[in-house]
């Protein structure tokens, strides 16, 4: 059974950090593409970042210079690195780990509020 189990999610205050991470099991974590969307309500999912099998990243224009992810093959976990954290961050965020299937985690919930 495959298991994507996210945590590091919280309030914040504006142009604080947040570290998110991702950890899998299930699945051999070192040849998927794996990844952080997000929710905003009343907004559709989005891209936030993803980072392929061989360690090259994609990120969102909103987030570039901000925010990095990066993955531990060793310890089967993602991680997303938030720093100078906007109100437009707020959303629940998913983790996401895709190959020719395609598993998410439940989310969490990352508010960005004074």
């Amino acid at each position: 059974q495959v298991q994507l189990v996210e945590s590091g999610g919280g309030l914040v205050q504006p142009g604080g950090s947040l570290r998110l991470s991702c950890a899998a099991s299930g699945i051999i974590f070192v040849i998927y593409n794996v990844g952080w969307y997000r929710q905003a309500p009343g907004k559709q999912r989005e891209l936030v970042a993803v980072v392929d099998r061989g360690g090259s990243t994609n990120y969102a224009d909103s987030v570039k210079g901000r925010f990095t992810i990066s993955r531990d093959n060793a310890k089967n976990t993602v991680y997303l690195q938030m720093n100078v954290l906007k109100p437009e961050d707020t959303a629940v965020y998913y983790c996401n780990a895709r190959l020719r299937d395609d598993h998410w985690g439940q989310g969490t919930q990352v508010t960005v509020s004074s």
